[in-house]
């Protein structure tokens, strides 16, 4: 009699140890691809991604805090000064002294961080293509992968 893939039977020991039935790995590999999908589209915008990830949280609102950037992008400050040091020699953002509170650094948009919202418009629409998934299924599909995270998280 033929064994059984351990794969048809997730609740068996070995099964729990298949690489194809981690989580972890299928969201990094996911991210793995979803980097190589990106790339191209944000090296026309002459953007790193996380560069990218943070002109969208100022996109949505201009002028925030440091702290609140990193907050955002789950990033701490030692990770996230060199990236605005950069977007500000790209002259896309500014970084200001917030004057009611010398130790807040506020970040806003330049007249050019501005005008590059409408040249990365399209991004959206090529990763909805590429993922050959319907608006629902993707907004569906974030919002598991957000319950996820918060719930690693909490």
């Amino acid at each position: 009699m033929p064994k059984t893939s351990a794969t048809h039977h997730p609740a068996t020991p070995d099964a729990a140890l298949l690489l194809d039935n981690q989580v972890c790995f299928a969201l990094y590999s996911a991210s793995l691809a979803m980097t190589r999908l990106y790339k191209p589209l944000l090296d026309e915008l002459d953007l790193t991604y996380p560069q990218y990830l943070a002109l969208l949280v100022l996109w949505e609102q201009d002028g925030v805090t440091v702290s609140q950037l990193g907050e955002r992008l789950s990033l701490d400050s030692g990770t996230l000064t060199p990236l605005l040091k950069r977007m500000e020699t790209q002259g896309l953002v500014s970084r200001i002294r917030d004057v009611q509170d010398e130790r807040r650094v506020l970040i806003t948009l330049t007249s050019a961080g501005r005008k590059l919202k409408t040249r990365a418009a399209k991004i959206p629409g090529c990763v909805l293509a590429a993922s050959q998934c319907s608006i629902p299924e993707l907004v569906s599909l974030t919002r598991q992968i957000q319950t996820l995270r918060s719930r690693i998280a909490a």
